[in-house]
């Protein structure tokens, strides 16, 4: 027992402490290469972090080294003018953190008159157009105004706009206990929230993609 109970603790305690001796190396080594690089010793790593963050939206970035971004860590180039990386990085930091209190981007929202005495809940849609810029939420209402420049926005390989669209989408579960016992979410439910929080998006899409076009200004 007292193997159990004492050794291995004090092994993982080792451990624990060798891994987190190791990232503060690391970190101050990243931090020394920055530093002396941009002869700036007034660099922070939270600095290093806003730039990085800048970086990895990079376009140029993204493409010139997009089979190694699959198969490996990023490496970090030593752009010039460092400190106008940094500050692009906190401003895309800041929108995407605080997508949920950036104004809603004034869309216009079309609501067909409904049938009177048609009590039936209208069929939720879900469905982005890009060409004409507009949003299709159901039968009865529709968003329009998109700017082009929110589609090209992307979480990953997808629009941000059109990856709410597919969370809010009615799916029908594959199992039937789940599909008739517990599958109680219906659209219309969240569909003012769902409309707030594609305007938020909208905002972030375009001042992120603005953003991004200063990188090759």
């Amino acid at each position: 027992m007292r193997s159990f109970l004492g050794v291995e603790p004090q092994r993982a305690q080792r451990k624990r402490e060798g891994n987190e001796s190791t990232v503060l190396l690391l970190k101050l080594l990243y931090l020394t290469q920055f530093q002396n690089h941009y002869k700036d010793l007034t660099i922070t790593k939270l600095d290093i972090f806003h730039y990085t963050y800048a970086v990895l939206h990079n376009p140029a970035y993204r493409t010139k080294y997009e089979l190694n971004l699959k198969r490996e860590f990023p490496r970090l180039p030593f752009y010039n003018d460092f400190h106008k990386w940094v500050n692009w990085g906190k401003q895309l930091m800041d929108l995407h953190i605080n997508y949920e209190t950036v104004k809603p981007y004034l869309l216009k929202r079309i609501d067909l008159p409904l049938v009177k005495n048609d009590n039936r809940t209208p069929k939720a849609k879900l469905k982005a157009d890009t060409t004409n810029g507009t949003i299709i939420l159901d039968d009865v209402t529709t968003l329009e105004g998109i700017p082009k420049i929110a589609w090209e926005y992307r979480l990953g390989n997808r629009c941000a706009l059109e990856w709410i669209l597919d969370q809010y989408k009615e799916k029908k579960p594959k199992n039937p206990t789940i599909a008739e016992k517990f599958n109680t979410y219906r659209f219309t439910n969240y569909k003012e929230q769902v409309i707030d929080l594609l305007q938020r998006v909208c905002t972030v899409s375009v001042e992120t993609m603005q953003i991004i076009q200063e990188f090759e200004m």
